[in-house]
């Protein structure tokens, strides 16, 4: 098996080196002598290749993986990985899958070699699952030869297989056989729904699989679909990678097994990343212990801090590389792909030697420590970037930092005022999302747009450019809100009930901060304050009323916003439960928070009731307003159509619609042709270099020499790439569909 040993300041690959073995690379035996295991690095082609049967045997669990926690991931790394070949082939991107231990079996089958799956029957399942489902929808679409390809991953020749036998390559001998069969041989289109066990893990894996994958591709139609296929089957015949460890017969394979799920401590992504940046500094005749010594800062008890990310955790020094890397390279980058995507990009983008990269990861590492040292403080007023880092920590994300390490890169050197203008928009988009209660799962990708699309703008220019690209946002996953739907939601939200304790909290410090700022006094401190409701919970006793309808209508208003403040101290039961007068009294002996003072001085002449709930909600929706806003004008227009087909729409369609005009200026995005232009003509033609195309596309492949989208590749100077300014005019286009002009539309420059 691989073997590692600490060497000095950092890992050093020991006896592990890759050498080729025909199509595989083998790794080396494992330490027990004579011993038939060996440790191989293979893709699925070269794994599922020949003619073979992998059976998970009775005493396996069942499958148990799950959308949130591994199918969703999962599909975001390997449609990640696919639109990075997409945009930049010639990396050949790879994503690493993990482990899987197989042992020799007494062939069931004269013509079959068969294997026991000791462990990673789970990850071998998904990935059979997440074949066959692509292989139907491809079936479905007529590429025969992409989904032929795919087929031979699941299901053996039928020259191999005896008559009444299974075709397929991995069998379940355990409580899943019978669903895994009868969905994985299901003829296309599946119908989920009408399945034998249409209410079993493995059916619902095939069905979230099958819808993804259709919505990442498109209409079937279209030369997108045909570019995504292609390299959607790509990636999963050789864009992932797994380890199989291979035993013999007579091997103790529980031993294994048990070595494997619970003795020892994985590698990190820092700890590869370590072990990369001094073997390449060694490499190149730098001084490694000094490095390790003066440039490297992750092994302080402050950067080895597990933190949680989602449901997982990793350390806080994983956690900033990954966000490093989002912040150089402008793309998502899963945390599982943090060491390979650090490598690629060291090796073939960033132009610098690692001497030179390592006091630029050290200096960003420590502003990134001391925003995160700021804003554990309890007392002292923060800048933009400390309280940005404060209200994610308390709202439980991690979607700005990438953008905060961005605007802080060495030599951007942008105005304070400017910084805090952009962190305020990108907040206000985060928040707003937060008070609708919206996903948050696809923000992560805007972010990464967002610093791609922005990267090379003049500093005059970004803080218009990032809000202008939060504001053209226009699907419910990402959208921006706008204020009349945050009042709509909030005048009745049950906000006690339906925020998390700390997000709810930190709405509310925000509203103290800029009723103190009003004054110029200091920030609230950070204390974790009780949140009390003014009128209390368990009103009924000490706060009657008359009718059933009074009734309804308190406690409709209990832990509405307008109900809820902060106290320095947590009131005893008896007194938070009692009359208005004596808990307005205590309310005036102990505050010093001025959301509460403000609340005391409204009931001067009247007790607290339902009146004044709903004129505070009023209020405090208004500074939520005020302190998170959004351009003039904007109103947070959602349209959300159903998957459609872009393909009649054609440049001269979005000229005339005032969307773009003869003479605009396309730059092309890709990397290797940055700081190439073409104009764009009256009748949509794109012209460079003296030539003339009819499409994107076409002007996009004379580029690069090589099938380009051409939607993706072009983009206008504003950062919006085609693609966008097209789905912009078909989310305008009238029900009728009749083109022509679109006043609604402003033409943005």
């Amino acid at each position: 098996m691989v073997r590692t040993e600490l060497t000095g300041p950092y890992f050093r690959q020991n006896s592990g080196r890759i050498r080729p073995a025909g199509d595989t690379a083998r790794f080396c035996r494992s330490d027990t002598q004579g011993s038939g295991r060996e440790t191989f690095k293979r893709t699925p082609l070269q794994l599922f290749n020949l003619p073979q049967h992998f059976v998970i045997p009775l005493f396996q669990r069942p499958y148990v993986w799950k959308e949130v926690e591994q199918w969703e991931p999962l599909w975001k790394d390997i449609r990640g990985i696919t639109e990075l070949r997409i945009a930049e082939p010639r990396l050949n991107a790879t994503h690493f899958l993990g482990a899987v231990v197989l042992q020799s079996h007494e062939a069931q089958s004269k013509r079959l070699t068969t294997w026991n799956v000791i462990d990673g029957q789970q990850r071998l399942t998904t990935l059979q699952i997440l074949a066959d489902a692509t292989c139907a929808l491809l079936t479905e679409s007529g590429h025969a030869r992409l989904s032929g390809r795919l087929e031979r991953l699941t299901h053996n020749d039928e020259i191999y297989v005896e008559v009444g036998e299974s075709r397929l390559k991995v069998r379940h001998l355990n409580q899943d056989r019978d669903a895994f069969d009868e969905v994985m041989s299901a003829e296309p289109p599946v119908d989920h729904a009408d399945l034998t066990h249409s209410d079993s893990q493995i059916a619902a894996a095939h069905a979230y699989f099958s819808m993804v994958v259709e919505q990442w591709l498109g209409a079937p139609e279209s030369q997108e679909y045909a570019i995504k296929a292609d390299h959607l089957t790509s990636v999963l015949l050789d864009g992932l990678q797994l380890i199989t460890i291979e035993l013999d017969a007579a091997e103790n394979s529980q031993e294994i097994f048990e070595t494997l799920n619970a003795r020892g401590t994985p590698l990190t992504a820092a700890d590869l990343v370590r072990n990369f940046v001094f073997q390449r500094l060694e490499a190149e005749g730098g001084d490694t212990a000094k490095a390790y010594r003066e440039d490297w800062p992750f092994e302080t008890k402050f950067w080895n801090h597990q933190v949680s990310v989602g449901r997982n955790y990793v350390s806080r020094s994983s956690l900033f590389l990954n966000q490093w890397l989002i912040a150089r390279t402008g793309e998502e980058v899963s945390p599982q792909a943090t060491f390979n995507r650090f490598k690629s990009y060291v090796v073939l983008e960033s132009g610098r030697k690692m001497t030179d990269l390592l006091p630029i990861i050290k200096q960003q590492a420590r502003l990134y420590e001391a925003w995160t040292e700021a804003a554990a403080r309890r007392g002292g007023s923060l800048d933009a970037a400390e309280m940005c880092v404060y209200r994610m920590q308390a709202s439980g994300v991690e979607v700005l930092k990438p953008m905060l390490i961005w605007l802080h890169e060495p030599g951007r050197n942008l105005p304070q005022e400017s910084n805090a203008r952009i962190i305020r928009a990108a907040e206000s988009w985060v928040v707003r999302r937060q008070l609708l209660r919206l996903s948050g799962s696809d923000l992560g990708r805007i972010v990464a747009d967002l610093i791609a699309a922005n990267s090379a703008a003049p500093a005059g220019e970004l803080v218009e450019r990032v809000t202008r690209h939060l504001a053209r946002l226009n699907v419910t996953s990402t959208y921006w809100p706008g204020d009349e739907e945050i009042r709509l939601t909030l005048a009745t939200e049950a906000a006690y009930s339906r925020f998390p304790r700390g997000r709810l909290r930190m709405f509310l410090e925000a509203i103290e901060d800029h009723y103190r700022a009003e004054t110029r006094q200091p920030q609230i401190e950070r204390n974790g304050y009780p949140i009390e409701h003014l009128l209390p919970r368990n009103w009924k006793d000490t706060w009657p009323v008359e009718t059933p309808d009074e009734a309804e209508a308190r406690q409709a208003r209990v832990h509405r916003l307008g109900n809820l403040t902060l106290l320095t101290k947590s009131l005893n039961a008896k007194v938070s439960n009692g009359p208005w007068s004596a808990k307005r009294a205590a309310l005036l002996d102990h505050n010093t928070i001025t959301v509460t003072g403000r609340v005391i001085k409204r009931t001067e002449q009247r007790a607290w009731n339902e009146e004044l709930i709903d004129e505070r909600t009023t209020e405090l929706i208004d500074k939520l307003l005020e302190i998170w806003p959004v351009p003039e004008g904007h109103y947070g227009k959602v349209v959300d159509p159903q998957t459609k087909a872009g393909d009649w729409v054609e440049l001269k369609h979005l000229i005339e619609a005032g969307l773009l005009a003869a003479g605009d200026k396309l730059v092309a995005t890709h990397r290797d042709f940055k700081g190439k232009e073409a104009t764009l003509t009256a009748d949509g033609a794109i012209e460079f270099d003296g030539k003339r195309y009819t499409s994107p596309s076409a002007a996009g492949c004379a580029l690069r020499k090589n099938a380009t989208n051409g939607w993706y590749f072009w983009a206008v100077t504003d950062g919006r790439r085609l693609r966008d300014v097209r789905t912009e005019f078909q989310n305008s286009v009238p029900a009728d569909g009749e083109i022509g002009p679109l006043p609604s539309i402003e033409r943005r420059k």
